[in-house]
């Protein structure tokens, strides 16, 4: 029993190592397993002696890193192209909406009167123009109509006072009149009578 316990320990400890050899062994860089293809070769006067196997293992694992390193450029330029269109439709929809917003402003700031588009400024200052116009034709009017009114109520007054002054200057003639006659047929009488 404790002989199967410590081949146990032995066999766990020599799959942590063989793991962690694995990981490490993932974990180099491209540069770092040609140095280390490099420094386990052996070598023959001024060359180095690779072996085939680690020399294709080499080769493919660097393959492969190509492969992959190609395939996440690929995926990157599509993406990238992705973005781009995609950038160019929110830049066409900011375009867009950016011209619906001028129109709207514009409107807002405009008003349509008699069928031509002013600004509210200018509109505000037609209208209070007219109003202010209006106003002063209107006092210009009250104005002379009051000036025409007392005019007309003082030629009335005067008129009343010339009529009665002319029924009384005309009952003092027909009076005056009637007494000239009277004298006349009385001088006449006493002409005949005589």
């Amino acid at each position: 029993m404790k002989i199967l316990k410590s081949l146990l320990i032995v066999f766990c400890i020599f799959l942590s190592i063989s793991v962690q050899a694995q990981q490490k062994k993932d974990t180099l860089t491209i540069l770092e397993k040609f140095d280390k293809i490099y420094r386990i070769s052996t070598s023959y006067q001024e060359y180095k002696v690779i072996s085939k196997e680690r020399y294709r293992n080499l080769k493919n694992q660097v393959a492969d890193s190509i492969k992959d390193l190609k395939s996440k450029v690929l995926s990157n330029q599509r993406q990238i192209e992705s973005q781009k269109d995609s950038i160019n439709g929110i830049k066409k929809i900011a375009a867009t909406f950016e011209t619906d917003w001028r129109q709207t402003l514009a409107q807002k700031n405009s008003i349509r009167f008699l069928g031509i588009e002013f600004s509210k400024s200018t509109y505000n200052i037609i209208v209070w123009s007219i109003i202010t116009i209006l106003l002063v034709f209107l006092l210009y009017f009250m104005y002379r109509f009051k000036n025409s009114n007392v005019l007309t109520t003082n030629a009335k007054s005067d008129l009343i006072d010339l009529e009665q002054e002319f029924a009384i200057h005309k009952k003092k003639s027909l009076e005056r009149e009637q007494k000239l006659r009277r004298q006349l047929q009385d001088e006449i009488n006493k002409q005949r009578g005589v």
